[in-house]
């Protein structure tokens, strides 16, 4: 083989290791972030991955109280996998979704489409649920799947942590030396499970801050881990300033500490990104 062929066969293959993307297909980012997926799964006793065998149209009449510009379907599937449901879930699983239309009026196939589905069970009728939102049908991804797998395992866990109501009050104690001090943010959780933050300043170092989910602080707290189940439970439901009434009894030094310290944990937590509107969730 002439010199100049083999030297340009190894030019491709360098930069074929050099930028992947010449070499592999990029995969699409998905749409649906992190809190959109946990707002479905932490209200939906029941999650499954089905396949769509039938999509049966709904007359207009009987589609009462369909949104404006959807079509209304009773979905009839077979359940591949159940992801969330005690007790186990039926062969063959039926729900009713109203799916919106495009400019021509028309809707995407869902007929052999695998979907996971969000619902609770109808009392006295096996089989069929009712989705916890009229979006609660998604379709199927292997790392949709997985990560709603890891999002119900926090939620079943024994040490969960709690959607949270209010913050309750919080308060700041300066340290002997100047710069130094602890803030204390208790907050209030739906199920009455303590729930506190702690900020830490100390003289020459960064400030440090945790979460304790248990009356005694433990020194071993830390910050929680972007896109878990506890971040999820404060950067996606806290009020991005701490409210005044938590602050009752305090001095204006110290409740300003307080604040500032507040507004770390906030910056810390960063946004909670969302593409499709919440439900009534935490």
């Amino acid at each position: 083989m002439p010199r100049t062929s083999l030297f340009l066969i190894s030019f491709i293959i360098a930069l074929a290791a050099e930028f992947p993307a010449f070499s592999q297909e990029r995969q699409p980012v998905d749409p649906l972030q992190y809190a959109d997926l946990a707002d479905l799964a932490v209200q939906a006793p029941v999650i499954a991955r089905i396949t769509v065998n039938k999509a049966i149209k709904v007359d207009p009449e009987r589609s009462i109280g369909a949104p404006t510009g959807t079509r209304r379907f009773y979905i009839i599937g077979a359940t591949n996998a159940l992801i969330r449901g005690r007790g186990g879930i039926a062969d063959t699983i039926r729900y009713i979704i109203d799916i919106p239309m495009d400019a021509r009026g028309r809707t995407p196939k869902l007929k052999k489409r695998e979907m996971i589905v969000f619902g609770r069970r109808v009392p006295g009728r096996p089989g069929e649920i009712q989705l916890v939102a009229g979006d609660a049908q998604i379709a199927w991804t292997p790392a949709r799947a997985s990560r709603i797998r890891d999002i119900v395992k926090e939620v079943v866990a024994q040490d969960s942590p709690p959607p949270i109501k209010r913050i309750g009050n919080a308060f700041h104690v300066p340290g002997t030396i100047i710069g130094e001090g602890e803030t204390q943010i208790f907050l209030e959780s739906e199920s009455g499970q303590p729930v506190s933050i702690t900020i830490l300043s100390r003289a020459g170092q960064k400030k440090r801050w945790a979460v304790s989910l248990s009356e005694i602080v433990d020194e071993a707290a830390r910050a929680p881990i972007r896109n878990s189940l506890l971040w999820y439970r404060l950067a996606c439901f806290l009020p991005r300033d701490l409210p005044e009434e938590a602050l009752n009894g305090t001095n204006p030094t110290d409740s300003n500490r307080a604040r500032l310290d507040y507004r770390m944990v906030i910056q810390d937590l960063g946004n909670c990104p969302r593409s499709r509107r919440p439900i009534n969730s935490n």
